[in-house]
């Protein structure tokens, strides 16, 4: 989401929502509902409840988005009408700006990770918060805050932000990261959700001088990890792209098909810049009915580089995903 020295920058803000100045404590006001498609930025994995799918992605509050058909969305509210004390203790510049949150359901409850940091630093944290239910409509939802999962600051080789968890034979898993380090992996503890109490060491899985967004999908006996590469956020002049390799460890190595390690610089090319859809990134994955479909942002040329939600069919051939 950031990278050292450039930040978000402008053209991300007037993509996204407008910043509030919120008290930690305290209510903000919520943007006012907007005419048009909604915006996506840093999309959620798409998950389904009692028939609906939702999607959650960066903005003031954590924004969310429901659809009967996975293509009409409508906008839901955000996640957090109230912050907790720790955003604005860890990351002191923090109005209320959330970045690139991921759910996954365990347990009876929903687990939403999601990225507090400031614009160009890897002053970060990745928080958690739970609930049972997802539609605001039901009197049992509500967010409650479970605290860090892990945090990083300017002594730290890796920046807490971007989580993606992955569920795997009783263990769970969280990829994160960005700049300062690349992308690490971290194992969580499967009764709270947060970072394992004796296995909860971040371990680097990819790397390159501009990356970020990891994703981690298994198919075929392997664990194929997705990245990042370039920089988003600058509407059509974004240079995202999405890269992969793959593992028979979920720890890795993850080697591209030239047999390049993701850790020292690997990974082979799945997506980049096509026609209109500028700079591919955030990718999430869903299987239905034997297909699966990778979701991701891009900026659209055709609406001045406005940020928008985009899915596209994964074909597997020769055990390496690719995209028709």
């Amino acid at each position: 989401m950031a990278a050292p020295g450039f930040s978000i920058g402008l053209g991300a803000l007037l993509l996204l929502l407008p910043l509030a100045d919120v008290s930690a404590q305290g209510p903000h006001a919520l943007p006012q509902a907007r005419s048009g498609p909604p915006r996506f930025h840093d999309p959620s994995t798409p998950v389904r409840e009692r028939g609906e799918w939702w999607v959650f992605s960066t903005g003031n509050g954590l924004l969310s988005r429901r659809s009967n058909d996975l293509t009409t969305w409508r906008e839901g509210p955000p996640v957090f009408k109230e912050f907790p004390p720790w955003h604005r203790e860890v990351v002191p510049s923090q109005r209320g700006h959330l970045w690139a949150p991921d759910l996954v359901f365990h347990d009876g409850l929903w687990r939403l990770y999601y990225s507090v940091s400031s614009f160009g630093k890897n002053t970060s944290a990745i928080g958690l918060v739970t609930s049972p239910v997802l539609d605001p409509a039901d009197p049992r939802c509500h967010w409650r805050d479970m605290g860090i999962v892990i945090r990083s600051g300017p002594q730290s080789d890796f920046n807490a932000i971007d989580p993606h968890v992955v569920m795997d034979g009783g263990r769970h898993w969280m990829s994160f990261g960005s700049f300062w380090g690349g992308i690490q992996l971290l194992e969580l503890s499967p009764e709270t959700g947060l970072a394992h109490p004796e296995r909860g060491r971040p371990r680097r899985i990819a790397w390159n001088e501009s990356i970020e967004a990891p994703a981690i999908l298994r198919h075929g006996g392997f664990y194929h990890l997705f990245v990042n590469w370039g920089f988003c956020c600058r509407g059509v002049k974004s240079t995202y792209e999405i890269r992969t390799g793959r593992s028979r460890s979920i720890t890795g190595p993850y080697l591209d098909k030239d047999g390049r390690d993701m850790a020292a610089g690997g990974g082979s090319l799945l997506l980049a810049t096509r026609e209109n859809r500028i700079g591919p990134g955030h990718p999430s994955f869903l299987e239905k009915g034997g297909q699966w479909s990778m979701f991701h942002h891009f900026y659209d040329a055709s609406r001045g580089g406005r940020s928008d939600l985009h899915s596209v069919r994964i074909e597997w051939i020769d055990g390496w995903p690719v995209v028709r």
